[in-house]
């Protein structure tokens, strides 16, 4: 009896101090989805401030397993793999090439989904949330991360083509830098 106890103390502890570590918010406040509404670009569409809110939160979307992993599961929702691949490129492209067309900053993905890009990136403004769309950015940004992160999202099962997200897939994959020169890019920086 007292081995049962002791377990469900344990079980009922790990569970508490799971929570305390990462609690979920499963909605997010109107005020802060108005205000992460709210990022500034620069004048040519590349790079920018995020709101304060979001510096104020802690970065959620870049280091919150919960966020990558739900940011995951809108790339396989909404079918980003049929273009960018798992990372590589297709006919969209590449996150770990060392080639950011836009840059690889929250704010750039961010527009980037949301209002899309010329040459065949379509908006989602009008299909995802304003949540939805800094968690699908956050997913992207750490595709393509040349840093290791300590956060990573869920695993799949099937067979694994590149080293798991957290690891700088990018560093990993391309330790020369980025790859060479891309006829719509200009020269190599």
């Amino acid at each position: 009896m007292a081995f049962v106890i002791a377990a469900l103390a344990l079980v009922v502890g790990s569970a508490f101090v799971g929570w305390l570590r990462q609690p979920r918010e499963l909605r997010l406040d109107p005020p802060i989805a108005a205000d992460l509404e709210r990022y500034r670009l620069m004048s040519n569409g590349i790079s920018g401030a995020p709101p304060e809110s979001y510096f104020a939160l802690g970065k959620p979307y870049e280091a919150d397993a919960y966020n990558l992993s739900q940011g995951k599961r809108l790339y396989a929702w909404f079918g980003c793999a049929a273009c960018h691949g798992d990372g590589r490129g297709g006919i969209g492209p590449s996150f770990l090439d060392g080639w950011w067309l836009y840059g690889p900053e929250m704010v750039s993905i961010v527009a980037s989904i949301r209002d899309g890009r010329p040459h065949g990136m379509p908006a989602f403004h009008d299909r995802m949330t304003t949540e939805q769309i800094w968690q699908l950015a956050g997913y992207v940004q750490t595709i393509g991360s040349y840093t290791p992160k300590v956060a990573a999202p869920s695993r799949n099962d099937d067979t694994h083509t590149r080293p798991a997200e957290n690891r700088g897939p990018a560093k990993i994959l391309f330790e020369q830098g980025p790859e060479g020169v891309h006829p719509d890019q200009g020269p190599s920086p």
